[in-house]
């Protein structure tokens, strides 16, 4: 059954009001046709709940906009969702492309700060997020009394004399629901291993974010990335308005899980209005906040990832870098959604509550080591 303006619908309830179901649910595709932009293959799906949300595929099919009942979840940056030809590689070039959104993809091969590996320069959060996708597909049908709109797409990162990975990523929702998820799959398509690494860059923004806004995740250790993060990381879950020339804090978040599974979100109280996040920490091990609280940059992102964000030098010099074999897959599955109303923030709470038992955060040092 799908609930649908207050009511549970059956199929054949739903069908006996409406021509077709694009009138309550569906996708339609577009092209970005001005400025950096232009030319840029859009999916919009909408869910008849109020929830929409906007896939590009050719930026790595990501989800650059998402709001319900005209509330953005997200946080935009100028940038628009900026032509992958004109991504740059090299050190922080990638901002320039950066144009925030509900997800932007990072990885496959690496991710996090520019740094030399091997010998080899890597530029901020890696190629994925800039790569248009190929085998791109809308699917939209019956499954018993639901209705679901599924997009899919495959996203080759690939080179002579280098990593031969493949993203197959299925978006899916359903008629009625406030939610999406996402499912990847990714293959070591190549003939020798290739190092490994994934990150979900989620950015909520106002209304969402706002200084009566909380994080609300059963974090047991909080770990600031460096001394900027130091200061004030007992605030790590507060907001506050925006601050003219405030500098970046990112805190890496051990959260507790039930069979792994977890959750994060962003609470507004004060509107009765938030969003959050699901995955599983059997796929990706840890969640990373970062808290940017500037003025025009006002955005908190919540990212599950499997490595830190200092560099993939950092990662390797840990043993913490993965490497996939060949023809090895490894999947991951994120949930993102709205929080619409006052009793779902209180659920919301109530469940990350169940996980903590009470327990408070501990804080850690981040044990970096030189390069």
């Amino acid at each position: 059954m799908a609930m649908l303006f207050g009511k549970n619908l059956s199929k054949a309830e739903i069908l006996k009001r409406v021509g077709d179901m694009t009138q309550i649910a569906g996708a339609r595709s577009f092209e970005f046709n001005d400025g950096p932009a232009r030319g840029v293959r859009a999916i919009e799906v909408y869910t008849g709940s109020g929830f929409r949300f906007t896939i590009v595929p050719d930026r790595g099919m990501d989800i650059s906009h998402a709001d319900h009942n005209g509330r953005s979840l997200c946080w935009h940056s100028g940038s628009s969702e900026a032509n992958p030809g004109l991504y740059q590689p090299e050190g922080l070039e990638w901002l320039y492309n950066f144009y925030g959104g509900l997800v932007v993809t990072c990885g496959l091969t690496y991710y996090g700060a520019p740094c030399v590996d091997q010998g080899e320069a890597l530029g901020l959060h890696g190629r994925v997020s800039n790569i248009p996708a190929r085998e791109v597909g809308v699917f939209t049908g019956w499954d018993g009394n639901e209705y679901f709109i599924s997009v899919r797409g495959k996203v080759m990162e690939t080179r002579l004399f280098g990593a031969h990975l493949c993203m197959e990523r299925v978006i899916t929702t359903w008629a009625g629901l406030d939610s999406l998820c996402i499912h990847d799959e990714v293959t070591n398509v190549g003939h020798t291993p290739c190092p490994h690494m994934m990150l979900y860059h989620c950015n909520f923004g106002y209304p969402v974010v706002s200084d009566t806004s909380v994080l609300c995740a059963p974090s047991l250790v909080v770990t600031p990335r460096d001394e900027t993060a130091e200061d004030g990381k007992t605030e790590y879950a507060a907001f506050h308005t925006p601050v003219k020339g405030y500098a970046e804090k990112v805190y890496y978040h051990n959260l507790a899980a039930k069979r792994g599974a977890t959750l994060a979100g962003i609470l507004n109280k004060d509107t009765g209005f938030g969003a959050y996040l699901r995955f599983n920490l059997n796929q990706l091990s840890r969640m990373i906040e970062w808290k940017q609280m500037g003025e025009g940059e006002y955005v908190v992102g919540l990212e599950p990832c499997t490595n830190r964000v200092e560099g993939r030098d950092i990662d390797r010099s840990l043993k913490t870098l993965r490497f996939l074999k060949p023809g090895e897959t490894v999947t991951y599955d994120v949930e993102i959604g709205a929080l619409p109303d006052a009793e779902s923030l209180t659920a919301f709470e109530k469940e990350v509550r169940s996980l903590t038992q009470g327990r408070k955060p501990a804080y850690a040092v981040n044990p970096q080591p030189p390069r």
